[in-house]
């Protein structure tokens, strides 16, 4: 590894593009970049084989932390920067010591045949994020967020996906005629059917779709549905959080494989 420089400038053009995509959340497609603050997403791209363009260590990180500096070593590039303008760049309410920037990947076609979830219009970044490491861990290989979804590749959607993003194939800004190229059977859940989760016919491989969290999946897509399904409720709330929902779904299609 190269002897890394110093950055000492809060003007540095690098840290003023990190402090733009810290503010916008869909930053990443106007400046093609990802910030990865900490180490656990950063190993988790390294582990799939994936490249950072340069690592940002805090000096004293630098000085104390081997294992940071060895990582550090896996970026093309490592730069240091004084603690106070590391922590300057920070969206954490514990900064972290070291982070990482990436090329923003471009948003792919939809993949037929690929066990996939849908999200319509989803508004939280953490429930967003959730669903990609479910879908990640349960073995649904794609995701298509539709018009109106949280920005997938957002600081906070990276964080609450812990790093499910870089086992998936994740497509950005379609439309629900797009939806058409899946070939797959569309699955939703709706309290307003008599189908319950765990007693139907589940097609497999398919696409769960979910909903926006306050009005649900919308009426024109939950028509282009093959199945609506409720999930039993015995304790009597209302509703799960989306997030919920979808775990409880993408499991009951990941046990049935596994039967």
């Amino acid at each position: 590894m190269n002897e890394p420089a110093l950055i000492t400038s809060r003007d540095n053009p690098l840290l003023v593009k990190l402090r733009k995509l810290a503010q916008d959340p869909a930053g990443y497609r106007k400046l093609g970049l990802l910030w990865l603050e900490g180490d656990h997403l950063a190993r988790a791209l390294q582990s799939r084989g994936g490249r950072a363009q340069q690592a940002l260590v805090s000096e004293s990180a630098w000085a104390r932390e081997p294992s940071l500096r060895d990582l550090a070593g896996w970026a093309d590039k490592v730069s240091l920067l004084p603690d106070a303008l590391f922590k300057s760049l920070s969206t954490l309410e514990s900064p972290a010591a070291i982070g990482f920037v990436v090329a923003a990947p471009a948003s792919p076609a939809i993949q037929p045949g690929v066990p996939s979830v849908v999200l319509d219009r989803l508004q939280d970044a953490g429930n967003v994020g959730s669903i990609l490491r479910s879908a990640a861990a349960l073995g649904f290989e794609q995701v298509v967020a539709l018009r109106g979804t949280a920005a997938l590749w957002s600081p906070k959607v990276l964080r609450a996906g812990m790093g499910a993003h870089f086992g998936l194939r994740l497509v950005e800004g379609a439309d629900a005629d797009a939806l058409a190229a899946l070939q797959l059977p569309l699955v939703a859940t709706s309290s307003h059917t008599e189908a319950v989760l765990h007693q139907a016919e589940l097609p497999w491989p398919c696409a769960w779709v979910m909903g926006h969290e306050g009005r649900g999946v919308a009426p024109d897509l939950m028509a282009r549905c093959a199945l609506a399904v409720r999930i039993p409720q015995p304790g009597g709330e209302e509703s799960l959080n989306v997030a919920a929902a979808a775990a409880v779904c993408l499991y009951e299609s990941a046990r049935r494989r596994l039967q």
